[in-house]
């Protein structure tokens, strides 16, 4: 296996777990929004709420870890 595909695969593991992070803390958002019930509040804003934090939590986990990579790489 070569250091890009490595490195590749690695980055795809990170934004992955990223976005599961993301996911729960979205759903935990969705479901508060579902328990207050205003009634402007629909599943479709509850899943949305679960979209915008799986896709904030891969990319801070993908640039977290490309921070980290770079600063590794600096020090070798």
């Amino acid at each position: 296996m070569e250091t890009g595909d490595k490195e590749k695969i690695e980055t795809a593991a990170v934004t992955s777990v990223g976005a599961g992070v993301g996911g729960y803390g979205g759903a935990t958002v969705g479901v508060l929004e579902l328990a207050a019930a205003t009634g402007n509040v629909t599943g479709i804003s509850a899943s949305l709420a679960i979209g915008v934090g799986a896709a904030a939590g891969a990319l801070a986990f993908f640039f977290g870890y490309k921070a980290y990579r770079h600063f590794v790489n600096r020090k070798a």
